[in-house]
C-alpha cells in the first residue's frame, strides 16, 4: 500500500509539474501574438513573393499591364526596399543598403536583392516583442507611425505585392505559386 501511495503521488507531482511547464510555455509564446503573427506571415508571404520573382521569365521583367502601372521589374525592386525599410525601423536595426535592387537590374540581381530582404526582416523581426509596437519611428517620407503601424504595413504590402505579381504572371500566362498544387 505504501508503495502504490508514493507511485500516485509521483504521478500527481509529474503531472503538475508537466503542465506547469506546457502553462509557462504558453505564457512565454502569448507575449507577442502580434508580431508572432507578423513573422508567420512572413514566411509564407516569402515562399510567395519569391516563387513569383522566379516564375517570371527574365524577357518580362519589363512588363507593365498598362502605362502608368510599374513593370515587374519595377515591382520586385520596391518590395526588396520596402522589406529593408520597414524592418531596420521595426526591428531598430540599420537598413541595409542593396544596390541590386534598381529598376534596371538583371532578375537575377532584383530576385537575389528580394531573397536577401526577406533574409534581413526575418533577422531584424525575430526578436521584436509586442512591448514595443507603440514606439515611434520615421516610415516612408519621413512620416511618423507606431512600429505597430508599420507592421500592419508591412504585411498589407506583402498581400498587395503578391496581388500585383500573381496577376502579371496571369496576364502573361502563368500561374502564380497559390495558384499551382
Amino acid at each position: 500500500m505504501k508503495t502504490l501511495l508514493q507511485v500516485v503521488m509521483a504521478t500527481v507531482l509529474l503531472a503538475s509539474y508537466a503542465g506547469a511547464q506546457k502553462n509557462t510555455q504558453q505564457t512565454e509564446s502569448a507575449k507577442s501574438p502580434v508580431m508572432d503573427a507578423v513573422r508567420h506571415v512572413l514566411a509564407r508571404q516569402q515562399k510567395n513573393l519569391v516563387a513569383s520573382a522566379e516564375e517570371m521569365p527574365a524577357d518580362k521583367y519589363s512588363f507593365h499591364p498598362t502605362p502608368p502601372q510599374m513593370s515587374f521589374a519595377t515591382l520586385i525592386g520596391h518590395i526588396a526596399e520596402s522589406n529593408n525599410l520597414l524592418c531596420s525601423r521595426i526591428g531598430n536595426v540599420e537598413q541595409p543598403k542593396d544596390a541590386d535592387a534598381e529598376e534596371n537590374a538583371s532578375k537575377e540581381k532584383l530576385t537575389s536583392a528580394l531573397k536577401k530582404s526577406f533574409d534581413f526582416c526575418s533577422e531584424a523581426l525575430a526578436k521584436v516583442d509586442d512591448s514595443k509596437l507603440g514606439d515611434q519611428v520615421k516610415i516612408f517620407g519621413g512620416r511618423e507611425a507606431s512600429k505597430g503601424a508599420a507592421a500592419i504595413a508591412l504585411t498589407n504590402d506583402w498581400a498587395d505585392h503578391y496581388a500585383m505579381a500573381a496577376m502579371y504572371l496571369r496576364l502573361n500566362g502563368m500561374l502564380p505559386p497559390t495558384a499551382k498544387k
